[in-house]
């Protein structure tokens, strides 16, 4: 192909395997595009019609349909031009729009700021295009290669920032698809312009090996011609070169150059599957092979539809040779993946139907991967959940024979959720070849997995967030419990609102009109009246907040924050009598100490006073420390359940008012406060909190939280 396409070299190429009622729609499209895109231009100063003519032309290369080779003439005519979609739909039909339509979407971003925020968004629509057709994609990658091949035209922070984007997230999609071809040249190319230095020493090396690795695989190639013909196996073979890509990805994992044995690669097509094995023995005879580098994806295709036999063996000389034996059909879907095989089908006359049924099948991967963009909640997650998804994968069954691809390390709910989320959430057992195992038992390659359900089961167990490894099926489990809580914070906003307005002897149906509703819903930013349920149960919001809001009732900063500090359950302070144990003595009276504050957990010791009992220090409390001959052995009953105040100061480094931060730490870890009172200095704050807790445990890890906020210097434990 020459650096300036035309139709005439297109339409040749379509020829070989479009009917001319195909044809004719394609020129149509050709004819359109043209005059749309008349008199613009590319960067590299090519009429802009070169653009859409590369993408048709690569897409002919992997044999796609005539809808496909339409919406990559038409691609950029809704983006770069007035054209609208209702003209496009009147002339091309809906099928065609609609793929136009999602290359468009993905195009349309404006990318802002750094280059990971550009890669997150990108990320997103390029996935999102897969929920209308596949072809969308496939459009897409077709694109990318044409404009990878141009990109010298960039600066070279804009070629670094596409080549990163292209090989993060395009490479392992067109992987995905099956498309090698594509991906090759895209891997090539990404690492041309990411790694300049590495690619240029790669191609040096390549070229000063050149003559020696031709002339081994052209004398390695003779010979098994010369086998199989002898054998009556009609064959072609062919010298396959290993990309420079996979070159680099050996060298950076330490290998020497001399030490990549597959460099010296042949190809060896037949007409049948029975041939491949055939062929197999055959070479097999002549040529010992190495032990596991057989691997027969004949027999248990990739899910990206790949199939060949792969096997490694002593070839002339006792150099190593990568052998790939496959039929002519098998190479077309190696090279084009599903493009070509959606071809295939329809010269199969497979009915639409069917075909789509099969495309659904084949693309399980994606639809787990949209599952993922609709559940997470931001792009940071989403995009380390597709980093996560593109892992080591292993191949495991149904007990049907169904073969379904995991990430390496998955266990039972993994493959529960994967098959359907009705089955993970019913799910009470797993069988694996026919042994009962636990549900974080890790699946291995090939393992027949027997989902047991109950439909009485309530549903997931949280400890599952802990045994599943995919981000699908984990965030299937957090959605369950999300809806859960969801009701909960409901059910308990609902209550605490009405009981706020039986308080101010408010009527609920007076106050929850339409139009309070609406002016609640608008300044609290919240969908329905439901959001503000829930979010009044989960103490975001409070019913006094809620109720002012109606009656315009003003508060002051300090008022806002005091209320939501002190706005707690009414709190009885705990009667002592029980709780502390005083060894030998049953009846005594035993006082909390007001100036250490002692809470279960901490280390504790009895001090007997004149007349008053026995007062609680903590073991540390500088009151008592020289005092130990009035001493007296005390321990908490472990089975107290109540709240005890303690006081801790925070210290800050700056004067700026972080209360509202303090505050929501407390409602975090579901505490109390019984008072705060700020000690102000020329420099920065000190806040003295006196806080309910129920143990040691629970203060601390309010403590670590409080000291996570950037603002604070220190916190420690009041002694008065």
């Amino acid at each position: 192909m020459t650096n300036m396409p035309s139709y005439d070299i297109l339409e040749e190429k379509l020829k070989t395997y479009m009917s001319i009622e195909d044809l004719d729609i394609i020129k149509k499209a050709y004819e359109y595009a043209l005059e749309k895109h008349f008199g613009q231009k590319r960067l590299t100063g090519e009429d802009y019609i070169v653009h859409p003519l590369s993408v048709a032309y690569i897409l002919s290369n992997i044999k796609a349909d005539k809808e496909t080779i339409c919406a990559g003439l038409l691609h950029d005519v809704l983006e770069d031009t007035n054209t609208t979609e209702e003209e496009m739909k009147k002339i091309f039909g809906d099928t065609i729009t609609t793929i136009v339509s999602g290359v468009t979407k993905i195009n349309s971003i404006s990318f802002k700021g750094g280059e990971t925020e550009a890669s997150i968004a990108n990320q997103r629509k390029i996935l999102v295009g897969l929920t209308e057709d596949v072809r969308v994609i496939i459009v897409k990658l077709a694109d990318r290669l044409d404009n990878m091949r141009t990109l010298w035209v960039h600066p070279e922070e804009k070629q670094k920032k596409k080549a990163r984007e292209t090989l993060d997230i395009l490479v392992p999609i067109a992987h995905r698809l099956g498309m090698s071809s594509i991906k090759s040249e895209l891997e090539e190319l990404c690492l041309r312009y990411l790694k300049p230095d590495v690619y240029f020493d790669v191609v040096e090396k390549l070229n000063q090996s050149k003559a020696e690795r031709d002339d081994l695989v052209l004398k390695m190639q003779n010979d098994v011609s010369e086998l199989l013909n002898e054998h009556g196996i009609k064959h072609e073979i062919k010298g396959r070169a290993k990309s420079i890509y996979s070159i680099y990805k050996k060298l950076d994992t330490g290998k020497r150059f001399s030490d990549i044995y597959d460099l010296l690669a042949l190809r060896v097509f037949v007409d049948t599957e029975a041939d491949c094995y055939q062929a197999l023995g055959i070479i097999h005879s002549k040529f010992k092979p190495i032990p596991k580098r057989f691997k027969d994806y004949i027999a248990m295709p990739k899910t990206n539809m790949y199939q060949s036999l792969h096997t490694t063996v002593f070839g002339i000389e006792d150099h190593l040779f990568e052998i790939q034996i496959r039929t002519y059909e098998m190479d077309e879907v190696a090279e084009h993946g599903i493009a070509s095989h959606w071809s295939y089908k329809e010269h199969k006359s497979m009915n639409s139907a069917a075909m789509q049924n099969e495309m659904e099948h084949k693309l399980q991967f994606f639809r787990s991967i949209i599952d993922l963009k609709n559940e997470e909640d931001d792009d940071a997650s989403f995009v380390n959940s597709v980093k996560e998804e593109f892992k080591d994968t292993i191949y495991v069954f149904t007990p049907k024979g169904d073969v379904i691809e995991l990430p390496a390390g998955s266990t039972p709910i993994d493959f529960a959720y994967r098959v359907h989320t009705n089955v993970g959430e019913k799910m009470v057992g797993a069988i694996v070849n026919n042994q009962i195992v636990p549900l974080d038992y890790e699946l291995k390659d090939n393992d027949i997995i027997k989902i047991n359900t109950n439909k009485n089961s309530l549903g997931p167990n949280r400890e599952w967030l802990n045994m599943a490894k995919t981000p699908a099926a984990k965030n299937k489990i957090k959605s369950f419990f999300n809806k859960i809580d969801k009701d909960e914070y409901a059910k308990k906003g609902e209550e605490l609102l009405a009981k706020e307005l039986r308080k101010k002897k408010i009527s609920a149906s007076d106050f929850l009109t339409d139009e309070h509703i609406d002016k609640l819903t608008t300044d609290f930013k919240l969908g329905d009246l439901n959001e503000i349920y829930i979010n009044i149960g989960s103490n975001k919001i409070t019913p006094i907040a809620v109720i002012n809001d109606i009656e315009n009732v003003v508060e002051s900063k300090e008022e806002v924050i005091l209320r939501k500090a002190t706005n707690h359950k009414e709190v009885v302070l705990p009667n002592i009598k029980n709780d502390v144990l005083v060894d030998g003595i049953d009846e005594i009276k035993v006082n909390i100490a007001s100036c250490c504050k002692p809470v279960p957990g901490d280390r504790i010791v009895g001090y007997i006073t004149r007349g008053n009992g026995i007062t609680i220090h903590r073991m540390m409390c500088p009151n008592v420390k020289e005092l130990e001959e009035r001493f007296i052995d005390v321990h908490w009953n472990k089975e107290i359940n109540k709240r005890y105040p303690t006081t801790v100061l925070v210290h800050t480094l700056t004067k700026k008012d972080i209360l509202f931060d303090i505050v929501s730490k407390t409602s975090n870890n579901g505490l109390f406060i019984e008072s705060i009172n700020n000690i102000g200095s020329s420099d920065n704050n000190t806040y003295d909190i006196t806080l309910l807790v129920d143990n040691k445990e629970e203060l601390l890890k309010f403590m670590n939280d409080v000291k996570s906020i950037p603002e604070v210097k220190d916190i420690e434990r009041a002694v008065k």
